[in-house]
């Protein structure tokens, strides 16, 4: 069986996945969880709090949690998204054709975010200090986290 290449965006108002299969039909999933839409509900203040980004951590989970039967196990995580690929390079993903960030460095990134969350000033850790960045990169997190994706790869 061939694998099934997933691309992920994340828009502003919601998420959208498209299964690939070699031998199948495209298949488009969409949850209702989007940058823009996340922090505009759930993120009063910039940065979010804790608490704000807590909340938002287990309405995203939920979301994801509904299409977590209609992925593959062993399918391949893309995406040609802008804002993936800004994330990727300030994870320190190297800029090339098709950089890969794997889910250790979007963690630590994400480390780095919780820092900010938690009184550090976001230019010290070198993100944007933007609701919508938190709430693109907390989305991506949950998604490769819970689906269990080792990497994403960006570009093509």
């Amino acid at each position: 069986m061939s694998a099934i290449a997933i691309r992920l965006h994340i828009g502003q108002e919601q998420t959208v996945i498209t299964l690939m299969g070699a031998h199948a039909a495209e298949r488009v999933l969409v949850l209702q969880i989007g940058s823009q839409k996340i922090a505009h509900n759930y993120f009063h203040h910039i940065p979010p709090t804790p608490d704000e980004m807590e909340t938002a951590i287990m309405v995203v989970e939920d979301e994801i949690s509904r299409i977590r039967h209609d992925i593959p196990a062993g399918s391949q995580l893309f995406s040609d998204d802008p804002q993936l690929l800004n994330i990727a390079l300030l994870a320190g993903v190297a800029s090339s054709k098709s950089p890969s960030l794997p889910l250790a460095a979007m963690e630590r990134t994400f480390d780095r975010l919780a820092r900010v969350i938690n009184g550090r000033p976001a230019h010290a850790e070198g993100l944007p200090n933007e609701g919508s960045f938190a709430a693109t990169l907390l989305i991506l997190r949950e998604f490769m986290h819970h689906l269990a994706f080792e990497k994403i790869v960006m570009g093509s």
